[in-house]
């Protein structure tokens, strides 16, 4: 199906994302899997190709476009070269982090960090997760006591994806009791005293995307680091939010197509009772199947990515994105990795490694039960027609 969203010059950056997976990235990828981390001087080859930080202002940089399709066509070319680990990693980098450092900071607060989150040298990660709160983030027990010119930060955060990496760390934190106006944002920077990463994280897939616990205790951060105002922070995070699961949508699209893509390759080649197995009716109608779940999603998701662009996005309607790719993507991955037979279970094929990733994608940025609850109670179930309603209906 004709990608009718993207432009010439998505097309041009997705062809200089997809060279750099297939030349700097996979060679290595198995290497960083069995690692658990990904080198940080990728980072680094990564920004001077501008491949990160594009939507940060100019004089910084970047090259100011907050067009969503470069981040979609970038994540997707990783996919498609079977690196989506690192292309997840660049994208809570670039999609999830970056609205937070260009759109709440100082010009002060600019210079000192985008700068170096633009080049690569500074890798940012996000802080909200909590051994006690997850999806509910009002919540939210870490807190910060305000100490004059300070705050004192004590607490815990897990899940966090690149925590080992992280050079700055979005943290929310409890800033008083008052449930939601009682959180604020503040940048964690590697070094701080009381600031420590426990063990990397042992995760079923992902393996490459460094996946963390931290701790903060008695940890002094200036108010210099606080983003936007003292209290904001729960709603700047709900802001942002519609962003972060976009990109979890967008990823997930892109894994469907990529396996999709392995999978005809691979029952064309593999013979069985004495021709390819994409001669039989089994294969075509299972394929059949992915190859129309994959157009009907490409559809809608590159429509919410220009609903996004346009600042029309609205939280059901991001919510229903997560929950429509991830939940497809599940099916149509365990489709294709049942056509390679044994080999889809072998971690050297791209398949089974897509296929052990993506069971995430139902669980981080909000489960699939918080999406279903977030469309439900934007149908207003609950509530009686008006009298013009009752009219139509």
């Amino acid at each position: 199906m004709r990608r009718v969203h993207y432009t010439d010059d998505h097309l041009a950056f997705g062809e200089l994302a997809r060279d750099f997976a297939a030349k700097a990235v996979a060679p290595h990828y198995e290497a960083w899997e069995d690692a658990g981390i990904i080198p940080r001087d990728v980072f680094t080859e990564a920004g001077a190709l501008g491949l990160l930080g594009f939507a940060a202002p100019e004089q910084y940089g970047g090259v100011g476009t907050a067009d969503f399709r470069y981040n979609q066509i970038l994540v997707e070319r990783f996919m498609d070269a079977g690196c989506g680990g690192v292309g997840l990693s660049f994208a809570v980098h670039n999609d999830i982090c970056l609205p937070y450092l260009a759109d709440l900071t100082t010009h002060e607060q600019k210079k000192r960090w985008l700068p170096g989150f633009v080049g690569g040298r500074l890798i940012a990660a996000i802080g909200m997760t909590e051994p006690g709160a997850g999806s509910d983030l009002s919540g939210i027990r870490t807190s910060a006591v305000d100490k004059g010119d300070h705050f004192l930060v004590n607490g815990a955060k897990t899940f966090i994806t690149n925590g080992q990496n992280a050079d700055l760390v979005i943290t929310a934190v409890r800033t008083s009791p008052d449930r939601h106006r009682g959180l604020t944002l503040l940048v964690m920077e590697r070094g701080l005293d009381g600031f420590e990463r426990g063990r990397n994280l042992d995760k079923l897939g992902l393996h490459c995307q460094d996946t963390s616990e931290l701790t903060f205790t008695d940890v002094k951060v200036p108010k210099e680091n606080v983003l936007g105002e003292v209290g904001d922070g729960f709603a700047h995070m709900m802001r942002n939010l519609a962003q972060e699961r976009m990109q979890i949508a967008v990823g997930s699209l892109g894994r469907i197509r990529a396996a999709l893509d392995w999978t005809v390759t691979y029952v064309r080649e593999r013979t069985a009772f004495g021709k390819p197995i994409g001669a039989l009716q089994n294969t075509r109608f299972s394929l059949a199947d992915v190859a129309t779940q994959l157009a009907v999603t490409q559809a809608f998701i590159d429509n919410c990515v220009i609903e996004l662009n346009e600042g029309r996005l609205t939280a059901a309607d991001a919510a229903m994105a997560k929950l429509w790719a991830s939940e497809t993507e599940f099916r149509c991955l365990d489709a294709c990795q049942q056509l390679f037979g044994g080999y889809g279970y072998m971690r050297e094929y791209p398949i089974a490694r897509a296929a052990i990733d993506a069971r995430i994608t139902r669980v981080y940025g909000g489960t699939s039960e918080i999406m279903r609850e977030i469309i439900g109670r934007d149908l207003r179930l609950d509530r009686s027609p008006s009298a013009k309603e009752a009219t139509r209906a």
